[in-house]
């Protein structure tokens, strides 16, 4: 059991980091991005192939950050002039391009059948053995991501996201380059989503396709919706209940032919609820009063 309990807690930690990112593109600039798992997989798979090249945990880790961010410029450049359900389409074909790459690959990603005996995490020679270890390591990691994320949302450059989330035309107006201010959500919300990858890679030591379909992206929009858009702690509340609830489903006995649809069916009505009754989520996003002038 207490396996059990240390592997959920681990997944909760990956997918909280997961949602940090998505909250950073859709719940705070704004850009409806349907692509996550396709970030999220190269992550994995870089870290994981450099990995079994020879290279360093850390630098296999920095690897997999790194090609998810330049995949997100290359996505970025021609798409982020468009808005709403053209940017939904263009990243939810990116999603199912990086799939089929991971599917036909064979040689480099291994196919249907995945990439098998990833080296396990290792700092500065100690390797990472058990869950536990592997839990605070994790833990640390989210812990850093948080902070840096909510330091960032503090400083002008944050208020920029959120200006650009409300009204593009008003920031662009002051003098603000969007497309720049875009760019950069992209980049580094995408970089996330690769370290949690790469996380989610070195802990299972096993990947494939099948990990990172779109129903992931789904899953994690809901997470963030739920907790609140642009809240940060909110996503990391809802992440803790969505987790341990969908794997709690595994182990009331249902065969596997049940207990998957009902999984999606539940957390589709609870997207309906989020959406008309929860509109700003559990943990609403923190608002900043402005004194008026004169005051």
């Amino acid at each position: 059991m207490t396996e059990i309990v240390l592997h959920l807690l681990i997944i909760v930690a990956i997918y909280a980091i997961l949602s940090i990112s998505l909250n950073l593109m859709t719940g705070t600039t704004g850009l409806f991005n349907l692509g996550l798992a396709s970030f999220y997989g190269l992550g994995a798979y870089s870290s994981a192939l450099l990995a079994k090249a020879g290279a360093p945990f850390l630098a296999a880790l920095l690897g997999g950050i790194i090609i998810s961010m330049l995949m997100a410029l290359l996505i970025s450049l021609p798409t982020l002039q468009l808005v709403g359900d053209y940017l939904a389409v263009v990243t939810m074909g990116l999603g199912e391009i990086t799939r089929s790459v991971f599917k036909n690959w064979v040689d480099l990603t291994g196919g249907f059948m995945g990439l098998r005996n990833i080296p396990k995490a290792s700092l500065f020679g100690y390797q990472l053995q058990s869950r536990m270890e592997y839990l605070i390591f994790a833990v640390v990691v989210l812990i850093l991501t948080y902070f840096f994320m909510e330091r960032l949302l503090g400083s002008p450059f944050g208020r920029v996201l959120r200006a650009v989330r409300e009204d593009e035309m008003a920031a662009q107006a002051i003098g603000k380059n969007t497309f720049k201010f875009k760019l950069w959500s992209m980049l580094i919300g995408s970089g996330i989503a690769g370290l949690a990858g790469a996380l989610f890679a070195h802990y299972i030591g096993v990947i494939s396709p099948a990990d990172f379909v779109m129903w992931l992206t789904f899953f994690i929009f809901l997470i963030i919706m739920f907790g609140g858009l642009g809240n940060n702690l909110g996503a990391i509340v809802a992440t803790i209940l969505f987790v341990l609830g969908r794997e709690g489903l595994r182990f009331v006995g249902l065969p596997a032919s049940i207990s998957a649809p009902l999984q999606q069916i539940l957390f589709g009505l609870l997207l309906i609820f989020a959406t008309i009754y929860l509109p700003k989520g559990l943990i609403p996003e923190r608002t900043q009063r402005v004194k008026p002038v004169g005051d």
